[in-house]
């Protein structure tokens, strides 16, 4: 989605593969956990965070999974996220 010379076909291609994706997650952290390994924040949580994140600039609405939304607002939340995106200038 986002090589240069990507076809608008192609990209709502990715958009569905991307969906299927987040429907696993979303599934997973349907049982009330809030991380997804051993219920404590892991690797696995600030990487699906930095992935799912990226759906800010593909017209992803991470609103369609609710569990998958929290879990990135609980990462941004955490001190050493806000001083992560503050210095790659995500946030101010």
């Amino acid at each position: 989605m986002f090589r240069a010379g990507t076809t608008e076909d192609e990209q709502a291609a990715a958009r569905i593969a991307v969906g299927t994706k987040f429907d696993r997650v979303e599934a997973q952290l349907s049982d009330g956990r809030i991380w997804l390994v051993a219920n404590q924040f892991s690797v696995a949580d600030a990487y699906l965070f930095a992935v799912a994140n990226w759906a800010n600039f593909t017209g992803i609405e991470l609103s369609n999974w609710p569990n998958l939304a929290a879990l990135v607002d609980r990462v941004a939340a955490r001190p050493s996220a806000q001083k992560a995106m503050i210095a790659e200038g995500l946030i101010q």
